[in-house]
């Protein structure tokens, strides 16, 4: 179905994608790429297939708000079973959108009632979800070497596995480092290195986070979480992340320890 719908994808009426999506949506077994290419449209047509869709995964679900915003973010929180995280991330972001303008300015009154702490971080959550198209992200996400939109889909097959070695094997061998460097980056409690990682591969914000959340999930059971990782793969450009990942390619020193991101962002500044 997928062979001989896709190719004729750009055919095909607006009324007739809005008549696909709707009967897909009660197909349990539904042709998986014409669903998801129908599921990324606008919510007038792709609405059904965002409720009730069971082939959308919560990775699924993560990217599609990353890609289109809170309109399809407002859809998705009408699914039944929602994960809670999921959940609490569109609340969060819902809020968000009340309180910071599209200019960044807190609407909020300045009474005092919410710390600067809190609106900076619903700020970056909303910047994470800013719709496909904008210069700003699209012109972040090509900066730096090329080659991206080879590794990334490579490191997402790979991450949607569930497989960690897996994982820490095909990011290893993205950044050319030893498979236990890579572990221990994907395993470290802090973000800095994982940050540095990806960074240095020119992912976008959301590309960034999808491979994060698939690695390590438990993480990010909250708005906070998410926000936190968002502030540190901000915090590194794309000359310190490749500085921190050549290090990572020599030899061990003496002591047996490389440098991390933070450390070398400390010697750059």
């Amino acid at each position: 179905m997928d062979d001989l719908a896709l190719p004729l994808y750009g055919c095909v009426s607006a009324e007739a994608r809005r008549f696909a999506a709707a009967a897909l949506s009660e197909v349990p077994h539904a042709p998986v790429g014409l669903a998801r290419r129908l599921a990324n449209e606008p919510v007038e047509i792709s609405a059904p297939l965002l409720v009730r869709g069971e082939f959308l995964t919560d990775i699924d679900l993560v990217a599609l708000i990353g890609r289109h915003g809170m309109a399809h973010a407002r859809v998705i929180a009408r699914r039944r079973r929602l994960n809670p995280r999921i959940a609490e991330l569109i609340r969060a972001l819902e809020a968000a959108s009340v309180a910071i303008g599209p200019d960044g300015v807190n609407r909020k009154s300045a009474s005092g009632e919410e710390s600067p702490v809190v609106t900076q971080t619903r700020h970056r959550l909303l910047a994470m979800m800013r719709p496909a198209g904008d210069p700003v992200q699209d012109d972040a996400a090509n900066a730096g070497a090329p080659g991206n939109e080879d590794v990334y889909p490579r490191l997402r097959a790979t991450a949607l596995t569930g497989s960690r070695p897996l994982f820490h094997t095909a990011l290893a061998e993205a950044l050319e480092i030893d498979p236990a460097k890579a572990h221990e980056v994907l395993e470290a409690d802090e973000y800095s290195n994982l940050a540095a990682a990806l960074r240095s591969l020119s992912l976008s914000e959301e590309q960034a986070f999808l491979l994060a959340m698939c690695a390590r999930p438990l993480r990010f059971g909250n708005g906070k979480a998410i926000g936190r990782f968002i502030e540190t793969y901000r915090a590194v450009d794309f000359e310190q992340a490749s500085r921190t990942v050549c290090q990572w390619r020599r030899p061990s020193s003496a002591s047996g320890s490389t440098p991390s991101a933070a450390d070398l962002n400390r010697r750059a500044s």
